[in-house]
């Protein structure tokens, strides 16, 4: 450009020269996408919300979503550990020999279950599952971060880290359980439930079309303490989060540097790499150290209480099978093959020496193998769903909170 052309017009974004009429300065904003605007754009408008919410809403919100993903991903393997886990108890007490295992491993049992129940049998169950899985992660995510906070503001002492995971674990655990243990029994005692082609020793004292179905029927015939059946055991079970989510936490802070629901969005492969392994490390530990206790729950939860002689069953306690002699005989009473009709299990160490003497020790790890198959993958799926919802809660919180400030200041 020569000396003697006139200069061009400013542009609408550059200073006002001397000798120009003053033009419009138009919003910065929106020559730079990355900062946020407050109108227009359904993002933002989301991010408002977000900023709004509080953290432990959003807690139990990226839980339930983390158990709903992790109960569709793993419920056929559920029913697979389930059945290994129930199997043995509903054979005839006076059987002098353990009765011949239908169910055999992963791919044996999956292979029965398909021969008898079809698709329809791997999720059997499902809807209870799901019913359970959403207060059960809501509950414990939420209770579980308050928890670490109110412990961590009563312990001054950095080296009591422990103690406050392992006390909020424990914590959030109880409160879940307490809350969930009817859902969980419904859930087993529909995956439990086989084929009418089943071998009979093999075959539940029940049949139930579905959830609520399961639900009438037990009230009617066991009472609420059905609902509550296996939930010392459950409680029992605490000691798998109050080492899962310790270790979790420390390996998680060994390989990202961060703490759990803490995101780093500038390192995204070596974030979500340290949260796969601590994961698998974390579930693998707690899995293999309180796995039996899976098992008395499961034979507890899969046990009639009562059943009264006006019951629409005609049985009674696994001992007796169906037939004319029950139908006059109310509960307590010798059933049709001389056994008195008492529940097998009763109390965790009644059910520890019961399984014991008539399976031996083995019993106790029944679909172990298929329960750490299942077990992995659904604790992967929930965690790194629950940290990939709490990623875009934090994002979208940032810049609701970016856009109010922006507000306010204008």
């Amino acid at each position: 450009m020569s000396a003697d052309e006139p200069a061009p017009p400013p542009s609408p974004t550059t200073s006002i020269a001397p000798g120009y009429a003053p033009m419009p300065q138009r919003d910065s904003s929106r020559d730079n996408p990355s900062q946020p605007t407050p109108w227009g754009s359904p993002y933002s408008i989301l991010a408002v919300k977000f900023a709004a919410i509080p953290d432990a809403s959003a807690n139990a919100f990226c839980g339930a979503v983390a158990g709903v993903a992790s109960g569709i991903v793993t419920c056929p393997l559920d029913v697979i550990k389930t059945r290994l886990q129930a199997q043995g108890s509903f054979r005839p007490r006076n059987l002098a020999r353990p009765a011949r295992a239908v169910y055999n491993g992963l791919l044996g049992t999956a292979r029965v279950i398909w021969t008898e129940d079809g698709f329809r049998g791997m999720y059997r169950g499902l809807g209870p599952m799901l019913l359970g899985y959403i207060p059960t992660w809501a509950v414990y995510m939420s209770v579980y971060d308050y928890s670490k906070t109110y412990y961590s503001s009563k312990t001054a002492d950095k080296k009591s880290t422990w103690f406050t995971q392992v006390s909020a674990s424990i914590t959030a655990g109880a409160c879940s359980t307490l809350a969930t243990n009817p859902i969980w029994v419904i859930k087993t005692r529909l995956m439990s439930q086989v084929s009418s082609r089943a071998v009979e020793e093999h075959r539940p004292p029940w049949q139930y079309r579905g959830t609520l179905d399961a639900f009438r029927k037990m009230y009617r015939n066991e009472g609420i303490a059905a609902f509550y059946s296996g939930l010392a055991p459950a409680l029992l079970g605490l000691t798998h989060v109050a080492i899962q989510f310790p270790l979790y936490e420390y390996f998680k802070k060994r390989f990202t540097g961060l703490e759990m629901g803490q995101i780093k969005p500038a390192d995204e492969h070596t974030h979500w790499l340290g949260i796969l392994s601590a994961t698998v490390l974390s579930k693998i530990c707690a899995t293999s150290a309180t796995y039996p206790h899976e098992v008395l729950r499961t034979r507890l939860q899969t046990q009639q209480r009562t059943l009264p002689s006006h019951s629409h069953e005609d049985i009674s306690f696994r001992g007796g099978h169906s037939g004319a002699g029950h139908r006059t005989r109310p509960p307590g009473t010798a059933s049709s093959d001389g056994m008195i009709n008492i529940p097998r299990y009763r109390g965790v160490l009644k059910t520890c020496t019961t399984i014991l003497q008539e399976e031996g020790w083995r019993a106790f790890y029944n679909g172990m193998g298929t329960n750490m198959v299942r077990a992995v993958p659904a604790a992967v799926t929930t965690m790194m769903t629950y940290e990939s919802l709490k990623l875009l809660h934090q994002r979208l919180k940032r810049e609701g909170e970016h856009i109010r400030q922006n507000e306010d200041s204008e």
